[in-house]
């Protein structure tokens, strides 16, 4: 498969307050293999398709695409030195200043295709690592991509000529051991400031580990809207809750998690977070950086699982999605299929995949449709996990009374003898905070 793109340079002009400056795009060559996809030629194509997603998305234009049919890849090139070189013509001839492999190099791959090429080669990793990075804004945000840049980088760290690759002598040139090359240098001053964004990332881990249990001593039902990149996350967000997060059709538009409040038909107050987008082989260095946040998705009661509709293959992203949970621990959370961008799809497909995957709900986030049966559908989940329990509360513990009507969902409310007997459906948080007062044993559920 060969596509080809746009050969004109493009440029556009950004205007400061004081200075006219022009901004070239890169022109990108993309490079997949069906060894990627285990001979699949679909899916590699579908992948093919969303690295110039990928590309473009991290600013570059992408002029042509090629795929090749192999087994496994080359360990010297990935893709063969004879393909190699074949492509290296493409690129010359079409002015190319980046090459993007669509799978993870090695490091020797890497510094054989540059020296192939005669310009710069990344891989997939690489590619989302750079769109991470200008993406992140908050400050847990940009010390958790550095720090999985840092990793990614740290074994293709190599000298840059032979004078990085001398031995270094003592003290005025004493030989006084062995010494040590320009590239250990580098390594050890990559190696301490991973150290120190480790640390960093440990202050801000247990900051959010403070702000997690606050939240649960609130009392409130937590749902964590989870999901492919660009599936409509932030703007279903807006939508439910009248958040005012950033939304772009673009991969990766947001990175750090929102938490807004939403009420519920019911009366009901809860907790929904946004949470930052999958992608099929989503490198591994920034699910380990980012684990502090993702973790969160663990600790919630209800996930919202979004999907595009209009997607060409939302089972691929589904599975992208669970893999992901799964590697962090939040793989047994109870889930919500949302069907999003129901209006760009046709409705017979979209009628299709709500058949194919009984109690999911079809949404559009953009028009609104489908909304309020929603979040309708949200309270009834979230009412279904609580628990059901019979509570026997003094006349004189008004204030037990209070945090039931106001943090739980009372049910039936009886006043006999000495007491007020209250049947309500309360959070484990709140269960375990009043469990003096229970005095049935306590259901799942309930009327």
């Amino acid at each position: 498969m060969s596509r080809a793109g746009h050969t004109a340079r493009q440029r556009r002009r950004l205007t400061a307050t004081e200075t006219d400056f022009e901004v070239v795009q890169q022109r990108a060559l993309l490079v997949g293999t069906t060894a990627a996809t285990g001979g699949d030629v679909e899916l590699a194509e579908a992948s093919l398709d969303e690295l110039a997603l990928l590309a473009e998305t991290a600013g570059a234009l992408v002029v042509h695409a090629d795929l090749q049919r192999r087994r496994a890849p080359d360990a010297a090139t990935y893709v063969g030195r004879g393909k190699a070189e074949e492509l290296a013509a493409i690129a010359e001839g079409l002015d190319v200043d980046v090459v993007v492999f669509d799978d993870e190099l090695s490091p020797a791959q890497q510094r054989n295709l540059e020296a192939v090429f005669g310009c710069d080669v990344v891989d997939r990793a690489a590619l989302i690592l750079d769109i991470f990075a200008q993406h992140a804004t908050s400050q847990e945000g940009m010390v958790q991509v550095e720090l999985a840049q840092h990793r990614y980088r740290l074994p293709r760290l190599r000298g840059r000529g032979a004078q990085l690759s001398q031995q270094a002598g003592g003290i005025s040139g004493a030989r006084r051991g062995p010494g040590e090359t320009q590239l250990e240098v580098d390594r050890r001053a990559v190696l301490r400031r991973v150290r120190k964004l480790e640390r960093d990332l440990a202050t801000l881990t247990a900051n959010r580990s403070v702000q997690r249990k606050a939240r649960r001593r609130r009392g409130l039902a937590r749902v964590a809207l989870v999901g492919y990149t660009n599936a409509g996350k932030s703007t279903l967000l807006n939508r439910i809750t009248a958040a005012a997060v950033l939304v772009a059709d673009q991969l990766f538009s947001t990175l750090d998690p929102t938490t807004r409040r939403l009420a519920l038909p019911g009366g009901e107050t809860i907790l929904v977070s946004d949470t930052v987008g999958f992608v099929q082989r989503l490198p591994h260095q920034l699910i380990e950086a980012f684990r502090s946040t993702l973790e969160e998705v663990a600790d919630v009661d209800l996930l919202v699982h979004v999907v595009d509709a209009a997607s060409a293959d939302p089972n691929a992203h589904i599975d992208a999605v669970h893999t992901v949970l799964a590697e962090i621990g939040a793989g047994d959370r109870p889930e919500l299929l949302v069907w999003n961008k129901a209006d760009l799809a046709a409705p017979e497909i979209v009628a299709d995949l709500v058949a194919r995957h009984p109690g999911s709900i079809a949404v559009s986030a953009r028009t609104g449709t489908g909304i309020a049966e929603l979040v309708g559908r949200i309270g009834e989940r979230l009412r279904a996990l609580a628990l059901v329990v019979e509570l026997h509360v003094p006349y004189d513990r008004g204030d037990v009374l209070a945090t039931l009507h106001r943090e739980g969902e009372v049910l039936t409310e009886v006043h006999d003898g000495d007491a007020t007997r209250v049947q309500a459906r309360l959070s484990d948080e709140l269960a375990g905070r009043l469990r003096e007062f229970i005095d049935e044993p306590s259901v799942r559920g309930g009327r």
